[in-house]
This record gives C-alpha cells, sequence and structure tokens, in this order.
C-alpha cells in the first residue's frame, strides 16, 4: 500500500501542496471545513505576476508556479489569458526607477520599456495624458480565481486521484491521525495549509510565528460592453513601492519620499492600484492594504474612493460601472515570504505567502514536498 498524505485546507495552498504529494506518489486527501475554499485564494486579482518577484528564487518559484498554473488550466479546462502587464508611468521619478528595473533585468527576464505611444495601442484602456513610459512584461497570466479555485479539485481528483472532503473541519491532530469530529484519519505526512486551521490546530506556534493579517478592500466592474478588451494586466507608480523586485531601484527611496508627501492617505491605508480582466470581461480593481490580528469586517468607502480616484490616473474604462466590492484577508509574515515549519513529527505547516499565494504557492509546495519526503 502506498503512502498516505492528508492535506487540511483547500485554497490555492492547500490544492498546490496536495498536488505536489501526488507528483511524489503518494494517495492525498484534502480536507475543508467549508463547502468549497471562501477565504484570500477566491479574493483577489487572479494575477500570476513574476514580474514582481525579485530576481533569483522568487522569480524562479513564480515562474515554475505559472508553467503549472497553466498545464492545470489547460488540463482541467479552466479559462485564463497570458495576458501579460504593463505598468504606466506618469512622473520623471517613476520613469528612472522603471530605467533602473529594465537595466537591471532585462537580461534575465523578458521586459521592456515601451514608448507613450506603443503603450497606447497595446492597451486601450491606458490613459494617455501626461504618460511618459510604460514598462511591459509578457509573462503575467491571470486567471479568475472565483472559477479556478472551483474547478481546480475536479481537476486534481481526476488526474491524480486526490479525494477532496468539504465541510469536514479538522480538530485535532495527533501521532500523525487527523480527527475531525468522532471520525479518525491517518496519514503518513500532514500538511496544514490553511491559516484559521492553523491557528485553531496550533495556536502555540501561530502565536510564535510573527504572522499578522492584512486586510484588503477590492472592486470588480460590470461585463464591458461588447467585450471590450484591457489588454495587459495594468498597473502605475504606486506600484513600484509594493513589489519586491524594485526594491533594489536606487531611485525608490525619493519616489517613496514623494508619495509620502502627496499621496499621504494612500501610503496610510497601503493602496497601490491594479486592474485585471476575467473572461466575462469583469475587471477587478484593488487594492489596500490593512496590517493586524483582528479586522473591521465591513467596507471604508473613503479607501475604496481613493482607490477608483488612483485608477483614473492611469486608465480609462470604457464601462466603470461598479458591480462589487469586497474585502479579503491573508497572513502576512513582514520580511518573509513564506511561513513553513514542522510542530511536531510528521506535521508541517505552510502558511504566510503575504499576497502572493497565486504567483508562488504552485512553486513553492513543490519545494517544501521536496525537502520533506
Amino acid at each position: 500500500m502506498g503512502k498516505i498524505a492528508i492535506v487540511i485546507g483547500a485554497g490555492i495552498v492547500g490544492m498546490a501542496t496536495a498536488r505536489a504529494l501526488a507528483e511524489k506518489g503518494y494517495a492525498v486527501k484534502v480536507f475543508e471545513r467549508n463547502e468549497k475554499a471562501v477565504g484570500a485564494s477566491i479574493r483577489n486579482f487572479g494575477m500570476v505576476w513574476p514580474i514582481g518577484q525579485p530576481l533569483g528564487k522568487l522569480y524562479e518559484r513564480a515562474s515554475r508556479s505559472r508553467a503549472i498554473w497553466q498545464q492545470s488550466c489547460d488540463e482541467g479546462g479552466i479559462w485564463y489569458s497570458e495576458a501579460g502587464s504593463m505598468l504606466n508611468v506618469y512622473h520623471d521619478d517613476e520613469l528612472a526607477v522603471i530605467e533602473e528595473f529594465h537595466t537591471a533585468n532585462h537580461a534575465h527576464r523578458h521586459c521592456e520599456i515601451l514608448t507613450a505611444e506603443a503603450a497606447i495601442a497595446k492597451s486601450p484602456a491606458t490613459n494617455p495624458s501626461g504618460l511618459k513610459a510604460s514598462l511591459y512584461s509578457p509573462s503575467e497570466l491571470i486567471v479568475d480565481p472565483r472559477e479556478a479555485i472551483e474547478k481546480l479539485p475536479a481537476y486534481l481528483s481526476k488526474k491524480y486521484g486526490i479525494e477532496f472532503h468539504f465541510n469536514m473541519a479538522v480538530s485535532r491532530i495527533e501521532n500523525g491521525k487527523a480527527h475531525s469530529g468522532k471520525q479518525v484519519f491517518e496519514a503518513d505526512i500532514l500538511f496544514v495549509c490553511s491559516g484559521a486551521d492553523f491557528e485553531t490546530l496550533y495556536p502555540e506556534t501561530f502565536a510564535a510565528s510573527g504572522i499578522t493579517k492584512c486586510k484588503l478592500q477590492m472592486l470588480r466592474t460590470v461585463a464591458q460592453d461588447n467585450n471590450w478588451q484591457t489588454g495587459p494586466a495594468l498597473s502605475a507608480g504606486l506600484t513600484l513601492t509594493h513589489y519586491g523586485a524594485f526594491a533594489d531601484c536606487a531611485s525608490l527611496p525619493a519616489l517613496q519620499a514623494r508619495y509620502d508627501r502627496e499621496l499621504p492617505e494612500h501610503v496610510k491605508w497601503g493602496i497601490h492600484v491594479m486592474i485585471s480582466q476575467n473572461g466575462l470581461s469583469e475587471i477587478t480593481i484593488g487594492d489596500s492594504h490593512e496590517y493586524g490580528l483582528v479586522h473591521d469586517p465591513f467596507d471604508r468607502d473613503d479607501i475604496n474612493q481613493l482607490i477608483l480616484g488612483y485608477l483614473k490616473t492611469f486608465t480609462q474604462i470604457q464601462n466603470p460601472q461598479i458591480g462589487q466590492t469586497w474585502n479579503g484577508i491573508y497572513p502576512k509574515l513582514k520580511g518573509k515570504t513564506e511561513f513553513v515549519a514542522s510542530p511536531e513529527s510528521g506535521v508541517h505547516i505552510i502558511n504566510g505567502l503575504s499576497g502572493a499565494g497565486m504567483t508562488l504557492s504552485f512553486g513553492l509546495a513543490e519545494e517544501v514536498v521536496e525537502s520533506v519526503v
């Protein structure tokens, strides 16, 4: 009889881990406390965004994840778009940062600086007023997270025989056994990949981890008329201060200082604005970042208005009518890109991907599984 693995949590981290274990020959069972994943994995842009990761291990991890996403979507009949991305800049200090980034990176990954004219031609959603240039990358892939997270279990079950047990909360792990009510499931190895389960199953490990939580607010437009397309995913200058790929640019501190002076409310609420478009031609817009262990469950309209106001500085959306707003909460570990721990023999925790779960999970799961099995 082959080895058995149990994965707790059917969000993107859990499913990536289940896949990696199945690739190693394990018979995998996934337990999800809800009837489907409803947390951070479905409340994001759906961007697989290698351009935001610094060269080295994280960029390689993101690239590996992208390849697995594409294969999974192709085989599972899940919509995706190889849209690429454009980061539009409208100020000289923003231009300086993307030029430095391009100089340091273009030999190692496909990116280029487009003239204003070329950027406008590539994306009809680009605001041409004052545009100086755009950092373009063809590498970014977009899925609709709500569709992808819901369809991946069926694909993983069919291809790998992975068993999914929904509406089953694991209340205790002991001696290689997962307890759910009166039912007990044995395994050779267990992975805890859900934030809620991490907190309740191993509260002392969680408390010592340094993990906090980030609340983000997001919006989505109605479907665009006549399937109007934005082209690449779009972002602008504030995004340069948010992603690690740009952290080593010498001009970045001066740019951040200007934002501190001129956009203090955006800085206060951790706002940087991006858009992605799904297969229904709806446009997802976001987001903000508030940190703490407990968050107000209600959205703030003033934050949404700050997001929408900045959005207009770099886009011109055909139909900007908002159809939905929501918030999501994900674990954040300051200064680190993931939390991996083994609180007891045969049990491993994967958590704290800090908002990059869609971009990094598949690659990270392969690395972790390779290191422990």
